[in-house]
């Protein structure tokens, strides 16, 4: 399958997609014996393609995982606090990386994949992939959640959940469930704050059609080959126009 020299590399475990395009400008890469340019074609089952000299083999079949984020665990490759990483809880797969970040104490369902350019489809507005996220809060959930219906305005622009409820636990406690598609930093602690409602554990249950099953804090399973079948048509289909708030 044809594609870029730079996401050929990332997904090779080479580097990452820019480290890759800077390896290529140092005229460190060549293809068939000649040197590339950043933003060539290239076919990795075909193609001979050397990184200083050393064959770059051809990547498997792209993997999907799904990672049940423990809170308290960074989203990142390495951190310089020393802080524990999702890298940590997964097994070594060339190129893994992850679809969109979960903050440092939200919890669930964390995509990961080796295939950089599925995630950049996944996550584009326009595809409108539901993430649903449970929040357990105090504070007047029942009335938050009727103002969520209509939007809220935070710094970045409306927040418009794709579906919300609140349903009370005990001890002034509430379960709140709100599901959305833009997919926003932090986006759901900040709708929180907005509602006046405050945020004891916030978890990610579902990623379109991923969701947590039986998984425990740490552990990681393969998507189904129905998760996996869905995620494909999601990342494969044409882009539509987007009309969620920018």
């Amino acid at each position: 399958m044809k594609m870029r020299i730079q996401r050929a590399l990332a997904r090779a475990g080479v580097a990452s997609r820019r480290g890759a395009e800077e390896i290529v400008a140092a005229g460190r890469v060549q293809v068939n014996g000649q040197p590339a340019q950043v933003g060539q074609s290239v076919d990795p089952a075909m193609d001979r393609i050397t990184v200083d000299g050393a064959v770059v083999r051809a990547p498997a079949t792209p993997q999907w995982i799904v990672l049940n984020k423990p809170s308290g665990v960074m989203t990142t490759k390495t951190d310089p606090n020393g802080r524990r990483t999702i890298f940590e809880f997964v097994p070594e797969i060339p190129g893994l990386t992850y679809a969109g970040r979960l903050d440092y104490l939200t919890e669930g369902v964390l995509l990961l994949t080796n295939d950089g350019a599925a995630i950049h489809a996944l996550l584009h507005p326009s595809r409108e992939v539901e993430r649903t996220y449970v929040a357990t809060v105090t504070g007047d959930a029942g009335r938050a959640a009727m103002h969520a219906r209509r939007g809220v305005m935070l710094e970045d622009g409306v927040a418009q959940v794709s579906d919300v409820s609140a349903r009370p636990i005990g001890g002034g406690r509430w379960e709140f469930t709100v599901g959305l598609t833009q997919g926003r930093n932090r986006e759901v602690r900040r709708l929180c704050k907005a509602l006046d409602l405050f945020v004891e554990r916030l978890v990610r249950v579902r990623f379109g059609p991923v969701t947590l099953g039986r998984l425990a804090p740490g552990e990681w399973r393969s998507l189904s080959e129905r998760e996996l079948s869905i995620i494909t048509a999601l990342t494969k289909a044409p882009r539509q126009e987007s009309h969620g708030a920018a």
